[in-house]
């Protein structure tokens, strides 16, 4: 009986609402306990929720439940769309499902007698591009209705947030001006108008903060206490309310002494501190802002032999795309006709600009600089290379780095512990002095100054403002887990071709020992390369291409991983590679051994050729080293990291390579399949081990290390087994990354601290009744801005430098 696989689905889902990280905690724990739910995680700081699930058993409305019954919303956006083409019935019911069937589809109609498709969905899921682009793949037309997709969406969100802090802390700044006159006036030893001490204005001027500024907090303590958990706006609704309560009492059933001020200056302080807060915040996610800003606006295609200028977002692919000097490649595709130099630092960092023609890749977002290129369309939309890059950051910004987890359970327990320490406060004031005031007052102070959204600000603000730089410098850091483990490693291992050296070697050396020329022994060579993706064999075949010579195809071919290739030419068995391959085939290399050795000491890599089992030749191809890998591996050696190259090669030329660098340990001879199981062995111990490459072959070394760095320029299955993409193409981007990570966890272990030092020491302060009501409230605002500030510092950093 075979058992079926379920494959597993991640979204990401944005949250409106969350006032702490205690919020982040209890839609956490709902959404894990949901059926179907293999992991949830919550980040608090950019206010969204990664799920991974079962789509059989758990689907998005479940969350959306589960996230609203918490009491936070999630942006649904609707669209309509005009539909043209459909016939019949069954035509609707096709573009329905089809529709129904997206991911961040919530719900789908189309009605035929108007032609028209109504669509709810996730803004931060899918676009309105990718909904059009769906009913256009079902074979209709859509009119187009403008897309924001290119947009900032974060940033709009971000926006509306901090007008709503601003406009709620607008309304408790006017309503506390009063009682900060009254204080002023009070303080500076001057008459106090009467108006101002008339507790009947002062109880209507807290009523309407209470009621319309402290609503935020009431519903939102509803929810967490609904759900048996509390937060944030818990201390603030219970404190607030206490004093509040207390002066109603006095000023309509008891006589004794009002603190309307109270109540309405902690609101007022605490809404200053959301805000600058809500502003710190969005600048913590100005690097996916720039990486939007790389993207073109529009794109010129060609279309009945005429040139017509579309957003960017209706661009298919399959168009034909014209692009003149000095403007952007709007998306990535495959020059077919000009010539012309392009700008890809934006991608690789590398200044010099690239040189294109016929055939080439462009990759959207890089600047064409002199000359037109008209090139097909291969990838649009989100599949774009520079959408992928800003997915990958927006989900290492979104994820949570294991040392988060401290701060996440002190803050599961933080607030019981908080209302039971002001409990205790209110009970020890009253029972040692009899003044219900006195002891409200202390009570109220504990209450807010106590912030466990500090303590929930600590890692995420550092990570996103980590993984942006890392961004900004060529870095992409898959998570915030692997940002973290950076800073511990102790050994990295570095592939030799296109790792170190360039990847782009040349024919350096021929040594001919048969009895036809050079030029023959070349197509011999050329033949049995022909079929090979192989480095080396990319060099044969750009050399006899030099020398106009022309291979015929092999009739038969092998690639003998790690050895070299065979193949069969009319009736001839060609054979090609190391010395492995040919002894194992039994053929006498005694001839050339004492020439191939040379070559090898030389750091080349000597390729033996022969036919029929005779020897004939060996060529010399050498990879040059890049310019930056030997300054590389000095830095790193300089940390104190242990640097080990693992190649294919042989040794004498490995060991070329390494000296050349600076790199004294070498693996030489492994086999693609082994590269693995050399970095198993190099982990033996607890060693935190990376390992640094570029090439299919290297996917699953990169995946067995602690940490995987793939050289962007590489391949896409490289990229993807890595936990870090290295997008310059050189070695000081590994230690430029390592350096980043330790300053990154320096911040975070400072943020905790001064979070954790924060209530430790405000707590009791308050308990003692050192502190007012409304400077705990200013304490507390300040503590949440201290600490995103503190992360926003990482943004002078430059890692590339220090």
């Amino acid at each position: 009986m075979t058992e079926e696989v379920q494959k597993e689905t991640r979204t990401d889902i944005e949250i409106e609402g969350m006032t702490c990280s205690a919020c982040a905690n209890r839609v956490e724990q709902g959404l894990n306990k949901l059926e179907g739910v293999s992991e949830a995680t919550v980040n608090f700081a950019v206010e969204k929720a990664t799920v991974n699930y079962n789509s059989e058993e758990v689907g998005m409305k479940d969350f959306i439940d589960k996230i609203e019954d918490l009491g936070y919303d999630v942006p649904v956006e609707r669209v309509d769309f005009k539909v043209n083409g459909m016939t019949c019935s069954a035509c609707v019911t096709r573009v329905e499902k089809g529709l129904n069937e997206l991911a961040g589809v919530l719900h789908a109609t189309v009605n035929f007698a108007v032609e028209k498709a109504t669509i709810e969905y996730l803004p931060g899921e899918i676009s309105k591009s990718g909904l059009s682009a769906k009913i256009e793949d079902l074979g209709y037309e859509v009119d187009k209705l403008g897309d924001d997709s290119n947009e900032d969406r974060e940033q709009k969100r971000r926006s509306k947030e901090e007008r709503r802090q601003l406009n709620l802390f607008i309304i408790a700044a006017i309503g506390s001006l009063p009682f900060f006159t009254m204080m002023f006036l009070k303080f500076t030893g001057q008459n106090i108008p009467d108006i101002l001490e008339n507790i009947f204005l002062q109880f209507v001027i807290s009523t309407i903060i209470q009621t319309v500024v402290g609503w935020q907090y009431y519903k939102d303590s509803y929810y967490a206490l609904k759900n048996k958990s509390a937060n944030m706006s818990v201390l603030i609704a219970t404190g607030t309310t206490a004093a509040y309560l207390y002066s109603v009492a006095n000023t309509f059933i008891l006589e004794g002494h009002v603190f309307y001020d109270t109540a309405v200056m902690i609101f007022a302080l605490i809404g200053l501190g959301k805000l600058l807060e809500a502003r710190a915040k969005g600048r913590t996610s100005e690097a996916i802002r720039k990486l939007f800003d790389l993207q073109a606006n529009t794109a010129r295609i060609i279309e009945d032999g005429e040139e017509k200028e579309i957003p960017i977002e209706d661009v298919q692919a399959g168009d034909i795309i014209m692009v003149k000097p000095g403007e952007k490649i709007p998306v990535d595709g495959v020059v077919k006709e000009g010539h012309s130099a392009v700008d890809e630092s934006m991608l690789t960092g590398e200044s010099i600009p690239v040189e294109k023609e016929a055939g080439d890749e462009v990759i959207g977002a890089t600047l064409n600089k002199n000359g037109a290129l008209k090139f097909e369309a291969t990838k649009v939309g989100a599949d774009t290379a520079l959408s992928q890059i800003i997915q990958m950051v927006e989900e290492a910004q979104g994820s949570k780095a294991p040392i988060q987890r401290v701060a996440d359970k002190v803050s599961g327990i933080f607030v019981p512990i908080v209302v039971g320490i002001a409990i205790i406060t209110f009970i020890g004031w009253y029972t040692t002095t009899g003044d219900l005031t006195l002891s409200i007052l202390n009570m109220t102070a504990v209450l807010v100054i106590a912030c466990p959204c500090s303590l929930g600000l600590a890692t995420p603000t550092a990570i996103m403002v980590g993984t942006g730089k890392g961004a900004e410098n060529g870095i992409l850091f898959k998570g915030g887990q692997h940002l973290e483990k950076a800073h511990k490693i102790e050994t990295i291992v570095f592939d030799k071709t296109g790792t170190i050296t360039k990847g782009e070697p040349e024919v350096t050396d021929i040594i001919n020992i048969a009895d036809f020329s050079d030029e023959e022994l070349l197509k011999y060579a050329a033949i049995v390369e022909k079929g090979s993706e192989h480095p080396l064999a990319l060099a044969i075949m750009e050399y006899v291409k030099e020398l106009e010579i022309k291979p015929e195809d092999p009739d038969a071919f092998e690639a003998i991983p790690g050895h070299g290739v065979r193949a069969e030419h009319n009736g001839e068995e060609i054979l090609f590679g190391n010395q492995k391959l040919m002894n194992d085939n039994n053929i006498d290399i005694s001839s050339l051994k004492e020439a191939s050795h040379k070559l090898e000491t030389e750091g080349k890599t000597a390729m033996l050729i022969a036919i029929d089992k005779e020897l004939v030749g060996v060529i010399a191809v050498a990879d040059t080293v890049k310019e930056t890998s030997a300054q590389a591996i000095e830095e790193l050696q300089e940390m104190g990291i242990e640097t080990v190259m693992l190649t294919g090669d042989n040794e004498r030329t490995a060991k070329a390579i390494a000296k050349e660098v600076g790199i004294e340990r070498v693996v030489a001879e492994v086999l693609p399949e082994d590269k693995a199981d050399q970095i198993k062995k190099l982990k033996e111990g607890d060693k935190v081990v990376a390992m640094v490459g570029d090439g299919i072959n290297d996917a699953p070394a990169l995946a067995t290390a602690d940490i995987g760095l793939a050289i962007g320029t590489g391949t896409d299955v490289a990229i993807e087994a890595a936990d870090i993409t290295l997008m310059r193409g050189d070695l000081i981007s590994v230690a430029t990354g390592i350096r980043l990570s330790k300053k990154t966890m320096k911040k975070i272990k400072q943020n905790l601290f001064w979070a954790f030092f924060y209530n430790i020491v405000g707590i009791p302060i308050a308990a003692f009744g050192f502190l007012v009501p409304a400077m705990a409230a200013g304490a507390m605002a300040f503590s949440s801005i201290s600490v995103v500030s503190n992360s926003l510092l990482l943004k002078r950093y430059n890692p590339r430098t220090s």
